[in-house]
C-alpha cells in the first residue's frame, strides 16, 4: 500500500498514534493534537490504555469517559480530551442493546464486567474503539443529532494507541473477535470500525528514536499494518540530538590519544581551567561516545528514510515537557506541514 504525502496527513480524520515503548507516543500525540486545533479545528484527543498519559501531559486532573475540553486556542479551535475505559464502555454498550438498567450496574459488582473485558480482549478492543468510533462520525448537534451538509462534532480525532507490540492486534478488530462475535451486534459494530480503520482518511503514524531496537520494532510494525489493510501516516522521529561537536572535533577524536591530550589541556587552559588527567580522559571517553551515537543517528536515519512514509524530525527537549515541551513539538509538526 502506498504511503501518504504530507498534504494528505493534513486531510486525514482519524490519527493513530503508535509506537515502541518509551519513544515517547503520547507526548507526539498531544503535540500533533495541538497543531490540528492550532488551525481552527475541533480535535478530540483520546487514549485506551489507562495510564492517565495526557492529563499528565496537559498537567490537569485524571481524565474519565466524558470528553473534556483541554485548550482553546486563539485560532478558534478546541482540543478535547478522552480517556476510554474498557469497562464503562461495556457497560454503555450492554445499556444501548440491551437495555439492562439497573441489572448493568449489579453485573459490575459480582466482577462480571471485569470478566468480560478480560477473557475476550477482542471484545474488549471493539469496545474501546467503538467509543472513538462514534466521537469521529458523531454529527454536529451530538449524537442522534444531525447537522447540514454532513458536518461532524470533530474535525480531527488523534488516537494514542497501545504501543507497536499490540497495535496490529488492537486495530485488526474483526481478526480479534472472529472467534468469539461471528454474528450479532459485537460482530456488526466490528465491521463498521473495521471500514473507518480501512478508509484513506484514518492514518496510523509511528514514533520512533534512532536507535536500533525502536527503529527495527517501528519498520516490522509498519510491515505488519499494512499487511492488515492499514494506511500508513507519517514515521515520527523523536527525540533528535543536536551534533555538539564540529568535523574538525571529530577529525581530532580520531586521531593518536598523545595529540588529544595536548590538544584539550592547550584548549582547557586557554579557557582558564587547569586540566587533569582524569578530566581530559573523561572529555575524550565522552566526546568519543558522541561521535559514536552520531554515527549510529546516521546509520539509522537512512533506513528510516528508506521505508517509504514521509519522516517528521522533533528534537530532543532539554527539560522534557516541562516549560511548554509540547509547544515546541507543535511549532515543529506545523513547521513540517503535518496540519
Amino acid at each position: 500500500m502506498p504511503s501518504s504525502t504530507l498534504a494528505e496527513l493534513s486531510a486525514a480524520r482519524l490519527h493513530v498514534v503508535t509506537g515502541k515503548g518509551g519513544v515517547g507516543k503520547t507526548t507526539v500525540a498531544a503535540a500533533l493534537a495541538l497543531a490540528l486545533a492550532s488551525t481552527g479545528k475541533r480535535v478530540l484527543l483520546a487514549e485506551v490504555e489507562g495510564r492517565q498519559g495526557l492529563s499528565q501531559t496537559f498537567d490537569v486532573p485524571p481524565l474519565g469517559t466524558d470528553e473534556v475540553r483541554l485548550v482553546s486556542h486563539p485560532s478558534g479551535g478546541e482540543l478535547w480530551g478522552l480517556s476510554v475505559d474498557a469497562k464503562a464502555a461495556l457497560l454503555e454498550y450492554l445499556q444501548l442493546f440491551y437495555k439492562l438498567g439497573r441489572a448493568g450496574t449489579a453485573l459490575e459488582k459480582v466482577g462480571a464486567i471485569d470478566f468480560a473485558t478480560t477473557i475476550a480482549p477482542g471484545v474488549r478492543d471493539v469496545l474501546l474503539i467503538g467509543k472513538i468510533y462514534e466521537a469521529a462520525g458523531r454529527p454536529r448537534g451530538g449524537r442522534g443529532g444531525g447537522s447540514k451538509g454532513g458536518a461532524l462534532h470533530y474535525d480531527a480525532v488523534v488516537l494514542d494507541a497501545p504501543p507497536t507490540g499490540r497495535a496490529v492486534r488492537f486495530l485488526n478488530v474483526n481478526a480479534g473477535v472472529a472467534d468469539v462475535a461471528r454474528m450479532g451486534p459485537i460482530k456488526s459494530q466490528a465491521d463498521s470500525i473495521t471500514r473507518m480503520l480501512h478508509d484513506p482518511r484514518t492514518l496510523v503514524h509511528m514514533v520512533t528514536l534512532l536507535e536500533e531496537m525502536p527503529v527495527q520494532e517501528s519498520l516490522d510494525g509498519l510491515r505488519d499494518l499494512e499487511a492488515v489493510g492499514l494506511h500508513i501516516g507519517a514515521l515520527v522521529v523523536n527525540q533528535i540530538r543536536e551534533p555538539r561537536l564540529t568535523a574538525a572535533n571529530l577529525a581530532a577524536l580520531d586521531g593518536a590519544d598523545d595529540d588529544l591530550d595536548e590538544l584539550l589541556r592547550t584548549e582547557l587552559t586557554a579557557a582558564g581551567l587547569r586540566p587533569t588527567g582524569p578530566m581530559v580522559k573523561g572529555l575524550v571517553q565522552e566526546g568519543r561516545d558522541h561521535a559514536l551515537r552520531l554515527e549510529l543517528q546516521d546509520e539509522m536515519a537512512k533506513e528510516i528514510a528508506a521505508a517509504g512514509p514521509p519522516v517528521i524530525e522533533l528534537p530532543a527537549l532539554a527539560d522534557g515537557i516541562e516549560e511548554g515541551g509540547v509547544a515546541v513539538l507543535t511549532d515543529e509538526l506545523l513547521a513540517q506541514g503535518v496540519a
